[in-house]
């Protein structure tokens, strides 16, 4: 699984002339309809097996559709002009600004769907099942379905029936958030609901989730966090009825937002009934609790979890130079029991841009972490795009401010993600859109990508850490800025090494003995391939020996051995 994240919003607006806090009809957004198959097939020969259109269900935003039929969101409860896509007005709908044609929005993206497929690659969605929308109402549920919140007493904080979270009698106040402008009425909200991140007061602040509200899966949280989870509470139920209507769409996988803030016993129950009907089909959680990891996979029954606060903040770490990286050993050792479960990535729309200010402002410096990402491990990992031009998310676009990060809360058009959606499949005409730089940047990552899925034992091979054995720093390997592995099919032994600094390294690497037997590794000298140049080389193996590499600055090499 090779990941390839989109803020579909975002990617390919062809907008140029970006206006700061600008409206939809000042700064544009993107459509559904851009993915065409000759956008899908380039990301698919890019290297990726999946496709994750982030923020493609309707959310709040202070864009009126009210023509459409669709409730306007009141603007002091909505982050941004565009808004969150994590504040869900309408579980059972599509965005609105990624269609064309608004009517007509859900086939839209069944359409999406279907060229999604077509060139090979399987699609992602969100689902975001701990808050939604201060106005959330969904006026395109199926007939029958009852919306959150219709049914709850609003006179109890809490009840097991109860979809939210109530204030008794108290007003929700946000004149400390924002101000009101002189043609709109003020915000009301009789009783008040408790705020996504678990704010249970009347008055969230500018840093709460004030947009959101906090769903109810039957913890009392006043209460001590006493579970009420027999009978099964209602929103159970309704949730697990919306992973189905968007599975019967042919959505592959959901990436779940914010999972360890709902209860695991409630993953356990909705993901084996989805899975029942819908086998195949993938649950990957956002959770950075560690302690948690383990409680997710084998109750919960995800599949992939996020490897953030484990091998991210190491990797990050090192790149910027304040970790050694013989650090990354211990990354995917506290793991390595659950590492067939672990993503990972450099960066996603919640973490700031390699190429910023605040990350290592060069993208460069980041390739040998992403060779090592992609190459020690036979799980997943994602790229998000823009990435591989090396954007630097240094705009102030508006709500989000200048931090590094691409905005999830604007309109907005970046010019690495319009050359990205006008790159043809193939070679042609690359040069003609990319500079030089961004050409090189972005060859490298397809070729990483690529060699993932080609080469067996990038795939499906064994790994092997040899820093173990390489911490003296003897024949040139410097563990502060050195890391050195093993893969290992059965036709197959290639020998990976990353350099994080930016001096050109000439590395003995020491082969220990154990390698030879667990890996059951030739012994003697044989011609070899650098796989990321293609150059031939040679590469000699000796139990308990030196093997010597060139490896170029802010670079890595991967030398494959046929063994057949």
């Amino acid at each position: 699984m090779i990941i390839y994240q989109v803020f579909t919003r975002l990617y390919g607006n062809p907008t140029k002339n970006n206006v700061p806090n600008g409206t939809l009809a000042e700064n544009g957004t993107a459509k559904m309809n851009g993915f065409t198959d000759a956008v899908l097939k380039r990301i698919r020969e890019f290297g990726c097996s999946h496709i994750w259109y982030t923020g493609v269900i309707e959310h709040a935003t202070q864009t009126d559709y009210s023509a459409e039929g669709i409730l306007r969101d009141h603007p002091l409860v909505v982050k941004g002009k565009a808004g969150s896509p994590y504040a869900i007005k309408d579980y059972y709908d599509i965005d609105p600004d990624l269609a064309e044609n608004v009517a007509n929005r859900m086939e839209e993206f069944e359409a999406l769907v279907t060229r999604t497929h077509k060139v090979g690659l399987k699609m992602i969605i969100d689902f975001v099942p701990n808050h939604v929308a201060r106005q959330y109402r969904s006026d395109a549920a199926p007939q029958g379905v009852v919306d959150l919140g219709a049914e709850d007493d609003e006179k109890l904080h809490f009840s097991p029936s109860n979809n939210f979270y109530y204030c008794w009698n108290e007003l929700l106040h946000t004149d400390h958030i924002g101000q009101v402008e002189a043609n709109e009425l003020p915000y009301h909200e009789l009783p008040a609901k408790a705020t996504g991140n678990d704010c249970f007061s009347s008055w969230p602040g500018r840093n709460d989730w004030y947009e959101t509200v906090k769903l109810n899966y039957g913890v009392d949280y006043i209460g001590g966090g006493a579970k009420h989870f027999d009978p099964i509470p209602d929103t159970w139920h309704k949730m697990v009825n919306i992973l189905l209507f968007w599975a019967s769409k042919g959505v592959d996988a959901f990436r779940c937002d914010m999972a360890e803030m709902v209860p695991v016993e409630f993953w356990h129950y909705a993901i084996a009934r989805v899975k029942e009907k819908y086998p195949h089909l993938d649950f990957i959680a956002e959770v950075y609790n560690p302690d948690q990891y383990r409680n997710y996979i084998h109750h919960g029954g995800f599949d992939y979890l996020y490897d953030k606060v484990g091998l991210y903040d190491t990797l990050r770490g090192v790149i910027c130079g304040f970790t050694p990286a013989s650090a990354i050993t211990g990354a995917w050792q506290k793991v390595d029991d659950i590492k067939q479960h672990m993503l990972y990535f450099l960066e996603n729309h919640d973490e700031q841009r390699i190429a910023s200010d605040f990350f290592c402002g060069n993208p460069q410096k980041a390739l040998p972490a992403l060779v090592v990402e992609t190459f020690m491990g036979t799980n997943p990992v994602m790229v998000y795009a823009g990435q591989e031009l090396g954007e630097p998310g240094m705009e102030e676009e508006g709500f989000s401010g200048r931090d590094g990060r691409t905005t999830i809360f604007d309109y907005w058009s970046l010019e690495s993600l319009r050359k990205l959606a006008a790159l043809p499949a193939g070679k042609s005409r690359k040069k003609d859109i990319l500079t030089a730089d961004e050409r090189a940047l972005y060859d490298y990552y397809q070729r990483v990508l690529q060699l993932r899925t080609s080469q067996t034992a990038l795939s499906e091979g064994l790994f092997y850490d040899v820093m173990y054995t390489n911490y003296e720093g003897r024949e040139g390997l410097n563990p502060e800025h050195h890391y050195a592995f093993l893969r290992r099919s059965k036709d197959e032994v290639i020998l990976c090494v990353a350099n994080f600094s930016g001096e050109e390294a000439q590395i003995g690497v020491h082969l220990p003995a154990h390698a030879f037997d667990f890996l059951s590794l030739p012994e003697g000298e044989f011609k070899a391939t650098e796989l990321l140049s293609q150059q031939k080389t040679k590469l000699s193996l000796a139990r308990d020996g030196y093997t010597q590499v060139a490896v170029p600055a802010y670079g890595a090499v991967a030398v494959s051995v046929s063994t057949r």
